[in-house]
């Protein structure tokens, strides 16, 4: 029997395109009456990491507006269509890219997301994308929030039409009572299906196909171009999922006319598993019975971290491995060529973040120079995608730096403590005479390389972190 979700759940579709009008109206009041928060909506460095201390419209001194001011949200019921009617007459476009988001800590998540999606593909390949946000969570205030942020870095977008907020009417959920199930902690999984049960049916007839994220996501450089040659060379073999990530729920297209099967199915088991393990039950459902992974993959996962105001520092805050990497503090530099989507600096994460750029001379350089000297017990470069290796470094060398002088510094001595092997190279630092007091650690090409380079990761361990690691152990 159909659950009883379902009818409310279709009934809602309509008052969904109204919200979406209020977050138009929304939207248009927050550029009347509220003075431009962030005067470049084009420098990814104005939130990387700054956003909790971004001026929010609502401050302590106008809180006491707060009921006047979060009207437009409540009443949204009431407002009139004319912003739709541009959205609803506009034409099918090959592409929507769905995310469903809802508060997290790091409320720079979702806006990195956006930044990464819209500066991975041209002005040209933008024309054949949407983006369609579910904003899943009943809080007004971090509703309004999250629109004048939206709306402050991307009304370019807002206005072309390449992107869409939505909100879904609280009255589609069941009650907590209805979804609680200790052994699949049911609330949690029930609320996240019906999220993006709503956030497909909305998308029905919106696009070609749809593309599935999540709102943690980064995006691989002209992902739009890659995609429709992935779908032609698939013509001859019929197929219900491709899959651009092997992460989750992330990076999943589907065609969009199968979008309001997944919908019904979505709200017929949200209580049974997880989103990302009801997706392959689907997909079996529709007669594909072996999943296709699509390399290299496309979509990639992003673990919250901060930065410091030095655009060139990155300092990780996040729990370690204890037999992991250490990566101490430091500041990276290159003279590599640097585009608008993966930063150097994202090479010397912890999380599986990464620098791409392309065309490389002999002598170009990544190179991280440590806060502090440290002690180094191994040193990992790996470059190149996971599965298949492609865009690793053909011939480069690994150097340890000592002595630094200057500001900003740059260490006056270096030392070869390795070349890469097939893209990659992990080595133990047995000299004492090296390990100490390093100061840099460099990465260097040895000839010219035609194509894209992908710098996936600058892993260092510190000899007296383990020892402490293992003290305490």
């Amino acid at each position: 029997e159909p659950s009883p979700v379902t009818d409310s759940m279709w009934c809602s579709i309509r008052r969904c395109f109204v919200i979406s009008v209020g977050v138009g109206f929304l939207w248009l009041f927050i550029t009347l009456k509220v003075p431009r928060e962030i005067e470049d909506y084009q420098n990814v460095m104005t939130i990387q990491g700054q956003v909790h201390d971004l001026p929010l419209s609502m401050s302590q001194e106008d809180s006491s507006s707060r009921g006047e001011d979060l009207r437009p949200l409540e009443d949204w019921q009431n407002l009139t269509p004319k912003y739709m009617k541009k959205i609803q007459q506009r034409r099918v476009t090959w592409l929507m890219v769905g995310l469903s988001s809802v508060p997290r800590p790091d409320q720079s998540s979702l806006l990195y997301t956006l930044l990464s999606l819209f500066r991975a593909s041209s002005k040209a390949e933008q024309k054949r994308l949407m983006v369609l946000v579910h904003l899943a969570d009943s809080d007004l205030t971090w509703l309004r929030e999250t629109i004048v942020h939206i709306s402050s870095l991307f009304g370019p977008q807002i206005l072309a039409g390449q992107l869409l907020l939505i909100h879904a009417p609280s009255d589609i959920y069941p009650t907590v009572e209805d979804v609680k199930d200790e052994a699949y902690q049911g609330e949690f999984y029930a609320k996240q299906n019906i999220d993006h049960a709503f956030l497909v049916s909305f998308a029905t007839k919106l696009s070609d196909y749809f593309l599935l994220l999540e709102d943690n996501a980064f995006c691989a450089p002209n992902f739009v171009t890659h995609i429709p040659w992935k779908v032609n060379t698939m013509r001859s073999n019929p197929w219900v999922l491709l899959e651009f990530s092997n992460m989750g729920f992330l990076g999943k297209l589907f065609h969009s006319s199968d979008l309001p099967v997944l919908a019904h199915f979505l709200l017929l088991f949200y209580k049974e598993k997880p989103l990302d393990r009801l997706i392959p039950h689907f997909r079996t459902l529709l007669a594909q019975k072996n999943p296709i992974l699509c390399r290299p993959f496309l979509f990639y996962h992003r673990i919250s971290y901060f930065t410091s105001n030095d655009s060139q520092k990155a300092t990780i805050v996040q729990k370690k491995n204890p037999y992991g990497p250490d990566n101490p503090p430091g500041a990276i530099f290159t003279d590599m060529k640097v585009f608008d989507v993966h930063f150097p600096w994202e090479a010397y994460t912890l999380d599986e973040s990464f620098f791409w750029t392309h065309n490389v001379s002999a002598g170009n350089h990544l190179t991280v120079i440590l806060n502090h000297p440290a002690n180094l017990s191994r040193v990992q470069v790996l470059t190149g995608t996971i599965v298949d290796g492609k865009y690793a470094l053909e011939k480069g060398q690994v150097e340890l730096g000592y002595n630094p002088e200057g500001m900003p510094q740059y260490c006056t001595s270096f030392a070869l403590l390795g070349r890469l092997l097939e893209g990659q190279m992990d080595q133990e630092i047995f000299l004492r005479s090296m390990r100490y007091d390093v100061s840099c650690v460099r990465l260097v090409v040895k000839a010219n390389q035609v194509g894209g380079l992908m710098i996936r990761h600058i892993h260092l361990w510190e000899e007296n972190a383990k020892v402490a690691e293992a003290a305490q152990s």
